[in-house]
């Protein structure tokens, strides 16, 4: 690939932030040399030994201290996020200190609550290893930690200062999480950028290959549809909610099978029962509900969810950020490119979309 860099702004007046795209970036970034002295770098037990000496040669002319968390979900954690601040305060970390996040959504979502909360709020920044994380997690500043009672519970919203995508990162990545980061550029598709979903549709070969300049256009596309909607409604009261399209019905099932189903597979089920409730109610066509789930299939995604009593789903899905008043919000799609938020109560037809689309096998197609 061309040692060429593609830089997105998320706008947001006198908190705006660039995001730069582009191979090698680790390496050749001005972006190291803005730093204040202090720096945290967090990162996991998989992608430090990775990446980690290749940031720290970046920054050989400040202090940093590395602290590494558990892979998966559960680090996202209340006992991590004391540890973190722990690790801060025993090297007498100042106001005007900064936190690198180096991994995927997990890492940054810790990272980044962290950054919020101590001493009140301190820079951070986003180095995303991950496909899902670059063109989903790392843009737009939630930041959380999960709790007994469901994920991300437990936030603030809080943007980096930055955002680095080296694609580079991506050669390392197993099979299902890449997939898994696919389903959240699908998504963009889905509900902005009929387009896009159709650049998808022909590009799906170099995509499942890791085509180097597909991938660079796909998160560069992905990134600028979540910048724009970021800048338009930063703390989702309105159009930011159509980024959880999948995302009721996904996380529903994450807390159902935590072992077993990552957050892009669970998304792009979600994605499906969402796309078949719109095609029964004769709101999105036949034609585009199939390719939806063609396109999912074909990026070797999940399209059906697995098997569970409506009573459970109902459960899961009451604790979703976009209910209000007890009212279930859905993002339900309405033709390739166009998707709505709108309040749903009529749980038989959410039971006969989530039946017609589950089944008792459902699992990754890359297990």
């Amino acid at each position: 690939m061309q040692n060429t860099t593609q830089q997105i702004i998320v706008g947001l007046g006198e908190r705006s932030y660039p995001i730069d795209i582009g191979a090698g970036l680790l390496s050749r970034t001005p972006l190291f040399e803005q730093l204040p002295q202090q720096i945290l770098l967090l990162s996991n037990t998989i992608v430090e030994p990775l990446y980690g000496d290749k940031v720290r040669a970046q920054l050989q002319h400040h202090t940093v201290v590395t602290h590494l968390i558990e892979d998966g979900e559960g680090a996202k954690s209340f006992a991590n996020y004391e540890a973190v601040m722990d690790t801060l305060i025993r090297h007498n970390f100042n106001r005007d200190c900064a936190i690198i996040a180096l991994g995927g959504g997990v890492v940054g979502d810790l990272a980044g609550f962290v950054a919020a909360t101590y001493q009140r709020g301190v820079a951070f920044y986003q180095i995303p290893t991950t496909l899902l994380a670059q063109v989903d997690s790392s843009v737009g500043g939630k930041t959380a930690i999960n709790h007994a009672g469901g994920k991300n519970l437990v936030g603030a919203f809080y943007q980096p200062r930055a955002v680095l995508i080296d694609t580079d990162c991506l050669t390392t990545l197993n099979a299902r999480d890449y997939a898994c980061g696919l389903a959240e550029v699908v998504k963009y598709g889905i509900i902005a950028d009929a387009e896009f979903f159709a650049w998808l549709e022909a590009h799906q070969n170099e995509l499942n290959q890791r085509d180097a300049a597909a991938l660079t256009y796909a998160i560069q596309r992905s990134c600028e549809i979540k910048a724009e909607v970021v800048a338009a409604d930063e703390r989702e009261q309105s159009v930011r909610a159509l980024l959880n399209l999948g995302h009721t019905f996904g996380h529903a099932i994450e807390a159902a099978h935590y072992e077993s189903w990552k957050h892009g597979e669970a998304v792009a089920a979600g994605t499906i029962i969402a796309a078949y409730l719109m095609h029964q109610q004769d709101r999105l066509s036949s034609n585009d509900f199939t390719r939806i789930e063609t396109l999912l299939q074909q990026l070797n995604l999940p399209v059906r969810a697995p098997q569970m009593p409506l009573e459970r789903w109902q459960t899961f899905m009451q604790r979703d950020k976009k209910v209000q008043a007890g009212v279930v919000r859905l993002v339900l799609p309405t033709a390739i490119g166009q998707a709505c938020l709108e309040p749903w109560s009529d749980w038989q037809a959410l039971g006969t979309a989530i039946a017609a689309m589950s089944h008792p096998d459902a699992h990754s197609p890359l297990l």
